[in-house]
C-alpha cells in the first residue's frame, strides 16, 4: 500500500507572520504594501481640518485600532494591519512603524516624534542575506508607556506598562514595567515612583 505524503506549502505572508524567513517580493505581500503605501499618501496629503476624512483612512489603514487614536501625519508603515493599537493611543510626527510582524500597543501609550519600530530584521550570514530574504519579530508595548522623540525599537522587544524610554534611545532588550529607560543601548536609569 502506498501512502501520499501531503505537504502543505505554506505562503510567503503565512511565512511572514509566523515570524520564518520570507519572500517580501512575493506578488501577494507587494500588493499588500502598495495598498498601504495608497492609503498611507491618501493620510499623508489630508488637511488638519478634513477629520471625517482622516478618520475613514484610518479605519482602512489600521484596521484593529481602538477607539481614540490620535495620529499625527506624516506616519509610515508596512502593512497596517499587524498593528494591534489599545485605545487613545497618540502617536506625534512622522512616526515609522515597520509592522511586519505583530506590533501590540496598549491603551493610552504616547510616542513621541520620529519614533521608529522595527519588527523587520535580515539574516547575519551574507548569503543568506543576498537571497533577498528576511524575517521579524513582534514588538509589545504595555498601557500608558510614554516613548520619546526619535526612540527606536528593535525587533523582538517588549516594554512594560507605565514605562518611560527616554528620547534618542535605541532600544535593544525588553525593558520591564514601571522603568524610566535611556540610552544607546537603553538602559534602565531607575524605577518610576523614587525621587529624582
Amino acid at each position: 500500500m502506498f501512502y501520499a505524503l501531503l505537504v502543505i506549502m505554506k505562503t510567503e505572508k503565512e511565512k511572514m507572520l509566523a515570524g520564518e524567513l520570507y519572500n517580501p517580493l512575493d506578488e501577494q505581500l507587494v500588493e499588500d504594501r502598495l495598498r498601504t503605501r495608497l492609503s498611507i499618501k491618501e493620510l499623508n496629503d489630508s488637511r488638519e481640518d478634513q477629520v471625517e476624512e482622516r478618520h475613514r483612512i484610518l479605519k482602512e489603514l489600521l484596521p484593529n485600532a481602538s477607539d481614540g487614536l490620535w495620529l499625527q501625519p506624516p506616519f509610515y508603515c508596512d502593512y497596517g494591519y499587524n498593528m494591534l493599537i489599545g485605545e487613545k493611543v497618540f502617536f506625534n510626527f512622522n512616526c515609522v512603524v515597520l509592522d511586519v510582524a505583530q506590533v501590540t500597543i496598549g491603551s493610552r501609550t504616547l510616542f513621541g516624534p520620529n519614533v521608529q519600530l522595527y519588527t523587520a530584521t535580515h539574516p547575519m550570514d551574507h548569503k543568506e542575506r543576498a537571497s533577498g530574504v528576511e524575517y521579524a519579530k513582534p514588538i509589545t508595548i504595555g498601557e500608558d508607556v510614554w516613548i520619546g522623540g526619535s526612540v527606536v525599537i528593535c525587533p523582538g522587544v517588549s516594554i512594560g506598562n507605565r514605562s518611560v524610554i527616554g528620547a534618542g534611545s535605541v532600544v535593544t532588550k525588553d525593558i520591564p514595567a514601571d522603568v524610566f529607560a535611556a540610552g544607546n543601548p537603553c538602559k534602565i536609569i531607575r524605577a518610576l515612583g523614587q525621587q529624582e
